[in-house]
């Protein structure tokens, strides 16, 4: 578990570190905000690709062998990334990284579930989980102090360096799952039938946008719009984490106490929580331990859409389970398009949490018909038996 939960740790590190350090890039390559913001939608875009097209075509492999071959190509994309030399190489590399990042949250999610007692999935789910947030708190602002000091490729050579650690520690500790049976191609399509995947997956892809339309450009909001020191941006990145860490425990109890609730709840807290920053983003302290609550309140969502997929997907949760993440990063690259878009318009760096507070409205009322769709199947189910 501490094996997967360091992948976790991995990919969360190289997700949200790129956002910290867009100014830099951005700086380097010469480019403004909209082209720079493309760079966090070129690895969400692999993540999108990857996931589904990975999981569908490796079902027969052993999950154990799996997670190490995946967790070999995240180290090789951050070294590319590294090496990245104008900005449309990084953009590749950023694509290559982003792309086992799925597969490997998918099968090491339901590794975890496997292993995890009775009744307790959603806490086994979210402990591998926490490896991300806990990257948020540690590993982000880490390579955000880093690549300040030497540059922003030294960042990636540092998760290239958490990947080889990581690549480690599954061939020494990782169990050879040999209760998990193997799927064929077209068993893991089979998700892909199921409305209820499909409704699942477009909660995920819009409520999660607003997140990343405030994340992509929160540099540019603490220090053009709120004043802070830039050389602060660390403690931002930090609030974010712990809001994050401290949502996904809270989130995998959701998820087993009530599951739909849960998905209800943490979409009313997001949008409530963007509002209230597009008014504290002009406030440095003000704004950044609301930038906290908004990791507290989104991943707390995360859980209970992964355990959701698995639950309606039959014997495709593999494939269910990556395209949650495939939902989230589509999410992701929506929302730095969306607030790049915003900001470029003239709207200020405080527009795109109001335009994420509409997107989790809007994903609020695609949960309804699902919830109330749901409810329904299992009664007429409950009415054959």
């Amino acid at each position: 578990m501490l094996a997967l939960a360091a992948g976790a740790f991995g990919i969360g590190t190289t997700e949200f570190v790129s956002m910290g350090l867009l100014n830099l890039i951005a700086s380097d390559f010469s480019i403004g905000e909209d082209a720079a913001g493309r760079i966090i939608s070129a690895y969400a875009l692999g993540v999108v690709v990857g996931a589904p097209l990975i999981t569908a075509v490796t079902g027969m492999i052993p999950r154990r062998r799996l997670l190490i071959i995946l967790m070999f190509a995240f180290t090789v994309g951050n070294g590319l990334s590294m090496l990245g030399e104008n900005y449309h190489l990084l953009l590749a590399a950023r694509f290559i990284a982003g792309l086992p990042h799925g597969a490997y949250f998918s099968v090491a999610g339901l590794a975890a579930a496997s292993l995890a007692p009775e009744g307790q999935r959603g806490r086994a789910v979210a402990f591998v989980g926490m490896g991300l947030s806990v990257a948020t708190v540690i590993g982000v602002p880490a390579a955000q102090a880093l690549g300040e000091w030497l540059g922003w490729q030294a960042a990636y050579a540092l998760v290239a360096a958490i990947g080889t650690g990581t690549f480690v520690a599954l061939w020494r500790l990782m169990p050879h799952m040999t209760r998990m049976p193997a799927t064929r191609p077209t068993t893991e399509l089979g998700a892909l039938a199921r409305p209820q995947v499909w409704l699942t997956l477009a909660i995920g892809t819009v409520g999660f946008g607003g997140m990343f339309a405030v994340y992509t450009y929160i540099t540019w909001t603490m220090t053009e719009h709120a004043g802070m020191r830039p050389d602060l941006m660390w403690v931002v990145l930090a609030a974010y984490g712990i809001g994050m860490v401290l949502g996904n425990v809270v989130g995998g109890r959701m998820a087993d106490r009530n599951l739909e609730i849960g998905i209800a709840a943490s979409l009313v807290a997001i949008a409530i929580a963007l509002v209230a920053f597009s008014v504290t983003s002009s406030e440095p302290w003000l704004g950044t331990l609301n930038f906290g609550i908004i990791g507290f309140c989104g991943s707390t969502l995360v859980p209970a859409l992964q355990i959701r997929l698995m639950d309606v997907a039959g014997r495709a949760q593999t494939l269910a389970a990556a395209l949650n993440h495939s939902a989230l990063n589509a999410a992701n690259a929506s929302g730095a398009a969306i607030g790049g878009a915003v900001i470029a318009h003239g709207f200020g760096y405080s527009a795109p949490a109001l335009a994420g507070a509409g997107l989790a409205v809007a994903a609020l009322g695609i949960w309804v018909p699902t919830y109330l769709l749901r409810r329904q199947a299992l009664r007429r189910r409950r009415g054959l038996f």
